[in-house]
């Protein structure tokens, strides 16, 4: 109930009317059942603006360290996030990974829409960087389609290292849903998950024409962060 009035009456028409993102593709989204919806990762408003212009609830899966902060601020960032329809994960690794599969596994299974981040993380530049395998492995397990979305041009509205977003036009284009269904049972196969994992992102590429570097965007940071010390 909360989500809902937070979408649809508060935040949503004021965001909306400000920034007035275009979208093309929203058809091509299921009405129901179990969905992946995997985006490239521009900017932190990319998953507040694409839970606000489709019409089924968006879950994504957000670091737990937005959920524990004290205070005031504490309080509002964890109600603005549960307010977008996040859920807290541990991203330390390990059994911590399984974990975030697993709450993944349990969004889909019970026929909820999943967005998910193949890149990882925000790329540091806009390029388009390798994708990582857990979204092949959630995909293949949970055995539901998974729908290539494009967001364009919100890193210039909210560039990385930023607090406020700057009122701009930004797009959404998504794409139709792509079938892994002939690897069903596979999911185990590295080589396989690498090989669904690259379709995917091909199919980002495409529609979001960005360059594409064949290393992980962690990669880089960890690399400028070491070189600005």
């Amino acid at each position: 109930m909360f989500y809902w009035f937070m979408k649809n009456i508060v935040a949503g028409p004021l965001l909306l009317g400000l920034f007035r993102p275009w979208v093309i593709g929203l058809d091509n989204i299921p009405k129901e059942g179990g969905v992946v919806l995997a985006s490239n990762h521009l900017s932190f408003i990319d998953s507040v603006f694409l839970p606000l212009v489709v019409p089924r609830r968006v879950v994504f899966l957000a670091k737990s360290e937005y959920f524990t902060g004290t205070g005031l601020k504490g309080w509002a960032t964890r109600q603005f996030f549960k307010a977008t329809g996040q859920l807290p994960i541990d991203r330390s690794g390990g059994k911590a990974s399984e974990d975030s599969l697993n709450t993944g596994l349990a969004v889909l299974n019970a026929g909820g829409a999943l967005g998910i981040y193949p890149e990882g993380t925000r790329s540091p530049d806009a390029r388009m960087y390798r994708g990582r395998t857990g979204v092949a492995r959630m995909v293949l397990e949970a055995g539901v389609p998974v729908v290539p979305v494009a967001m364009i041009d919100t890193e210039k509205a909210m560039p990385t290292g930023t607090r406020i977003p700057k009122v701009r036009r930004i797009g959404i284009v998504i794409g139709k849903p792509l079938d892994f269904s002939r690897f069903e049972g596979m999911e185990g196969d590295r080589f396989v998950l690498r090989s669904v994992t690259d379709e995917l992102m091909y199919e980002l590429r495409r529609l979001s024409t960005q360059e594409y570097v064949d290393v992980y965007a962690t990669s880089v940071k960890e690399k400028r962060a070491s070189l600005s010390r």
